[in-house]
């Protein structure tokens, strides 16, 4: 993916509203990856409101991350406020040079990299740094611990959550070696805006001193704790996703598209024209994903509740 290709993204419901109008209320956006039913949110205590985010809900926190994704004693684990905080500053971890960054993937990678200097190269050559989105955005693609180069290694597992069999965790004790993981996806929660950063105590503290003090809120630290403790709602709940992906694919084959690959969070078909098959979506206010570099890729996430029944009629 070149370093220039525009920073578009899903959850762009806003333009969808002001092409083809109505309220957001009315609107239906698979246009993400979130998981649609999300998390319940815990009681939230007033001190996390009112009082500056501190020390010991931040310990209690990483306590419970460390636990949860099995993170290797000698890696370091950084709560911050949403993967992309981290996506934008990693680059600067190291002197701008060649970065391996295989496309299609998620492009705030290729953006910010390149923003921060560096030449960002599709390959897998002779290169100072690497990243990898295990599993990829959009077509869900893993990867292996030996495709990662250089001496910089960047995992973005934002959506390795439902399936945490294929983990490179144990990759976060290798020097030089950063793993990524979303808060916002699989628990449902995306505006709450946390995030982890695990890997190399020397890169995750320095990530700690540009992102300054109190970086994630209050209730963010709370809450996440609540939902990393909750073993069985992450095993309910990919159970479930495993169901609707299943559900979904089979309803989109039988309106003509075919399975590209995704995750159990989000799919992606091969169509005709994929923007024809947003527009005919949208008509019936449904927003799904379609991608500058391939016209005939279309990704969609899952539905929830009624969504199901309007996704099947706008399809007929």
């Amino acid at each position: 993916m070149g370093s220039k290709e525009k920073r578009d993204h899903g959850g762009n419901l806003d333009a969808a509203i002001a092409r083809h109008g109505g309220t957001r209320a009315e609107w239906i956006d698979l246009s993400t990856g979130i998981n649609p039913v999300p998390y319940e949110m815990p009681r939230i205590p007033p001190l996390a409101w009112t009082a500056l985010p501190d020390s010991a809900a931040s310990a209690r926190l990483v306590e419970t991350a460390r636990a949860f994704w099995n993170v290797p004693a000698d890696a370091d684990v950084l709560p911050v406020p949403g993967a992309s905080a981290a996506i934008a500053q990693i680059p600067r971890l190291a002197p701008a040079r060649r970065v391996s960054i295989p496309g299609p993937t998620y492009n705030e990678h290729a953006a910010s990299f390149a923003f921060a200097g560096w030449e960002v190269v599709d390959g897998i050559a002779q290169v100072e740094a690497s990243v990898r989105v295990h599993p990829n955005n959009p077509d869900g693609r893993t990867w292996d611990s030996n495709e990662l180069k250089g001496d910089l290694r960047v995992i973005d597992e934002s959506f390795c959550d439902v399936v945490p069999e294929r983990s490179l965790i144990d990759q976060a004790s290798i020097p030089g070696t950063i793993i990524l993981k979303s808060f916002g996806k699989f628990w449902g929660l995306a505006g709450l805006r946390l995030g982890f950063v695990i890997g190399d105590p020397d890169l995750t503290g320095r990530l700690r001193e540009m992102l300054g003090p109190w970086a994630v809120a209050g209730p963010a630290l709370h809450i996440g704790t609540a939902a990393l403790r909750d073993a069985a709602w992450a095993a309910a709940t990919r159970e479930r996703l495993q169901k609707d992906a299943a559900r979904l694919d089979e309803m989109m084959e039988r309106a003509g598209a075919g399975v590209v690959g995704g995750t159990t969070l989000f799919r992606l078909y091969d169509v005709d024209t994929a923007k024809t098959w947003q527009a005919k979506l949208a008509e019936k206010r449904i927003w799904s994903r379609v991608f500058p570099y391939d016209p005939t890729w279309l990704r969609l996430g899952l539905p929830d509740g009624e969504g199901w029944s309007r996704l099947n009629d706008a399809l007929a």
